[in-house]
C-alpha cells in the first residue's frame, strides 16, 4: 500500500484486550468450596479450581471486581448473590427421555401395576411424582407425557424442584429449541408438543395437557427441612448423588425415602447406587428401588 493511501485510509479503531481471567488462590478456592459445599452439598474436588474460574468469570466481570476473594465476600453478605453464584455452579444438562429404560420400566411394569391396583380397589386412581432436580424441565415433561398416556382418567402431579433459580424459570417457560423434538417419541410429540410460528420459529413448547400437571419449585436437597410437599408414588433423583460427598448422600437418599409411600420407586442416574447409603428399598433393576409395600410410615412430609 501507498503512503499516501496509508494516509488517506480511516483509522481503525484500536483493539481494546479483554480482561484476563483472575486466578483464584488456593485460600479463596478452599473458602469457596466449603460454602457450595455446606450450601448445597456439593464437593468440589481440588482438580475443580478451572470451573469454578470459568463458571464464576463473568459475574465477576458483571460485578467490576478484580478477585475471588471479593466476590467470596460479597456472596457471603448477599444471600440473592449466594443463589447466582449456585446457579452459575450447577451443572444442568439434561434430555427429553433420558436414559430410556427408566421410561420403558415405568410403561411396562410400574404403571400397568398401579391400574391393576385401581382396577381390583386397592389405590385411587391418582398418582404423585416427584421429579427432584427438574433443570430445565425435560424430565418432569417427559414424566407428563408419560404418564398422561399410560393413565388415562387419572389425576396426576408432578412436583418438580431444582436448586437453581434460573433453570427453574426456563422450565415454567416450557420452551426449547425444536431441534430437541428429536429426543421425544414421535406419537408424543404430535400429542403433546406445540411448534413455534411467527417470533417463536425454531421453538417448540409444552402443549396445556402436560403444563397443568407441573408445579415447580425451588428445592435445596442438601438442606432441611424440605417444605412441605407431600409423599409420592414416584421420585426421580437422577444424576444428582455424584455430585455430593458421602455424608450428604446417605442423608438426602434417606430424605428421599422418608417422602416414598409403601411400594414407591425411587429412580437414580445410570451411574448412581443405593449401596452403602440404604437398606430401607430393594433394586428392581439397576438403580431403580422400590421400598417396601410394609414400610412403615415415614415421618410426615
Amino acid at each position: 500500500m501507498s503512503r499516501a493511501a496509508e494516509e488517506g485510509a480511516p483509522r481503525r479503531a484500536a483493539l481494546v484486550e479483554p480482561r484476563p481471567l483472575a486466578t483464584v488462590s488456593d485460600r479463596d478456592f478452599l473458602r469457596f468450596q466449603a460454602l457450595i459445599n455446606r450450601e448445597a452439598g456439593i464437593w468440589l474436588a481440588p482438580v475443580k479450581k478451572a470451573l469454578l474460574v470459568g463458571r464464576l468469570a463473568r459475574r465477576l466481570r458483571e460485578l467490576g471486581l478484580h478477585g475471588y476473594g471479593e466476590y467470596y465476600d460479597r456472596v457471603v453478605e448477599d444471600g440473592a448473590e449466594r443463589v447466582r453464584m449456585l446457579d452459575a455452579i450447577c451443572t444442568n444438562e439434561t434430555h427429553f427421555f433420558r436414559e430410556p429404560r427408566h421410561f420403558d420400566l415405568l410403561a411396562e411394569r410400574i404403571v400397568p401395576a398401579w391400574v391393576a391396583e385401581a382396577d381390583a380397589g386397592r389405590r385411587p386412581r391418582r398418582a404423585r411424582v416427584w421429579s427432584a432436580a427438574c433443570s430445565t424441565g425435560e424430565e418432569p415433561y417427559s414424566l407428563a407425557m408419560s404418564l398422561l398416556a399410560g393413565l388415562p382418567g387419572w389425576e396426576v402431579e408432578i412436583v418438580a424442584t431444582d436448586l437453581s433459580t434460573k433453570v427453574l424459570a426456563r422450565a415454567e417457560d416450557a420452551l426449547w429449541p425444536v431441534e430437541k423434538a428429536k429426543e421425544i417419541p414421535a406419537a408424543y410429540l404430535k400429542a403433546y408438543m406445540l411448534r413455534g410460528f411467527g417470533s417463536q420459529e425454531g421453538l417448540m413448547k409444552a402443549g396445556p395437557e402436560i403444563r397443568r400437571l407441573v408445579r415447580f419449585a425451588r428445592l435445596n436437597l442438601s438442606q432441611e427441612p424440605y417444605p412441605a410437599i407431600g409423599h409420592f408414588d414416584l421420585v426421580f433423583c437422577r444424576n444428582v448423588l455424584i455430585y455430593f460427598d458421602r455424608d450428604t448422600k446417605a442423608k438426602v437418599v434417606n430424605r428421599l425415602l422418608d417422602r416414598l409411600v409403601p411400594g414407591g420407586h425411587l429412580f437414580l442416574g445410570h451411574a448412581e447406587s443405593l449401596g452403602g447409603l440404604s437398606t430401607r428399598a430393594r433394586a428392581v433393576v439397576p438403580t431403580v428401588y422400590q421400598l417396601a409395600a410394609d414400610a412403615p410410615p415415614a415421618r410426615s412430609a
